[in-house]
């Protein structure tokens, strides 16, 4: 499996950027999107951040437009939408595949890694069929707003499905494990 800090990555703003570059940190690494039901998640993202930033928590959120084209913004509009919105000050990155095969080496590697997410998986995807829309099976991606955390050692340290919000007990608890090793 590719070292997840060596992969090269890009900020929204188009500066380069890796993994390597937060080392010591807790990575709780989300893939966004701007029209999507689960969007009002951004506040408790921005929250969470808020919350542990001191402490070592990095929220790095990654824009993509592979369900339902529910990012379809340019990332200006993205940007602005985030800041506007919920004033989101924790970085982003580059709108980017994070399912398929051209998905981007990332989300490769984190899928890899943890091929499972914890969480209310068959609970959404019942749900997501009655919309007829029809979300990814493991290991892929399973829709906006998955959880991928990473300890302050580089390692995936736990999945997290799309529905758990950033103020449940469990993904709260898991950040703070990983805080405090």
């Amino acid at each position: 499996m590719a070292d997840l800090a060596q992969i090269p990555l890009k900020r929204i703003d188009g500066a380069p950027d890796s993994l390597a570059q937060h080392q010591g940190k807790v990575l709780l690494v989300v893939n966004v999107a701007s029209k999507c039901g689960l969007t009002p998640q951004y506040e408790g993202l921005e929250k969470l951040y808020q919350t542990y930033k001191d402490r070592g928590l990095e929220i790095l959120g990654f824009p993509a437009n592979d369900f339902g084209a529910q990012e379809p913004g340019t990332a200006d509009e993205i940007l602005e939408f985030c800041k506007l919105n919920y004033g989101v000050s924790f970085p982003l990155y580059e709108k980017a595949p994070v399912s398929g095969t051209d998905k981007q080496p990332l989300y490769a590697a984190l899928v890899q890694a943890v091929p499972t997410k914890q969480g209310d998986v068959a609970g959404m995807k019942e749900r997501f069929k009655g919309y007829g829309m029809t979300p990814n099976d493991d290991p892929e991606v399973l829709w906006n707003f998955e959880k991928f955390l990473i300890g302050k050692d580089g390692s995936v340290a736990g999945r997290f499905a799309p529905a758990m919000t950033p103020e449940d007990p469990d993904l709260v608890a898991a950040i703070e494990a990983e805080l405090a090793k």
